[in-house]
């Protein structure tokens, strides 16, 4: 069965995105962006919220930001390489290859993605994986913890919500973001 990950960027005070929605204090240097897309390259299929679609999308309609670095590239390719599945009541159709529009969460076809799948999914969107986690679906947790704080904005995790956690590696990167990865004790 296929591993699902929630793979995100977090302040320090475990943010998403600031209280006015912005995420500027996450941009990638070089080292970072080998990283992701390292991370991520192993993923079949990634499991969006619209919002974080939406700004993941520009990785196949803006050539020129794949067009900025060998790196962007990369990252770019496996992007594009991947499955998309985008969940969304109000978004009308996907903008991207290889993505289809799902107007609600379902846990059990979920599931069923995840018992058929050749390589491992990944879940973005903090709504979402929220759903996710509530679920039980949620395998890992790849957190990149960015040295800022906040002080308000979105959870990039869920409330209400008590699970067991394993470390399974950690990492400094030199911009002082600091990888830590968790597997769900079941």
């Amino acid at each position: 069965m296929a591993k699902l990950t929630y793979v995100t960027n977090v302040s320090l005070d475990g943010h998403i995105e600031d209280e006015h929605g912005r995420f500027d204090w996450t941009p990638p240097d070089d080292e970072y962006l080998a990283f992701i897309t390292d991370l991520v390259r192993p993923m079949g299929t990634y499991l969006y919220g619209r919002r974080l679609y939406e700004s993941m999308a520009l990785w196949e309609t803006d050539p020129a930001l794949a067009a900025q670095s060998k790196l962007t590239a990369d990252f770019a390719d496996v992007w594009q390489a991947a499955d998309k599945v985008v969940y969304s009541t109000t978004l009308d159709a996907t903008s991207t290859a290889r993505t289809r529009l799902e107007r609600d969460f379902d846990p059990a076809s979920v599931r069923a993605v995840k018992a058929s799948a050749t390589s491992d999914l990944t879940i973005g969107g903090a709504h979402l994986a929220a759903q996710a986690f509530r679920a039980g679906l949620v395998d890992e947790c790849h957190l990149l913890i960015h040295p800022v704080l906040t002080g308000a904005g979105k959870p990039g995790l869920p409330s209400g919500t008590r699970l067991g956690l394993e470390l399974l590696g950690n990492r400094r990167l030199s911009s002082g973001v600091v990888y830590v990865h968790y597997g769900i004790r079941t």
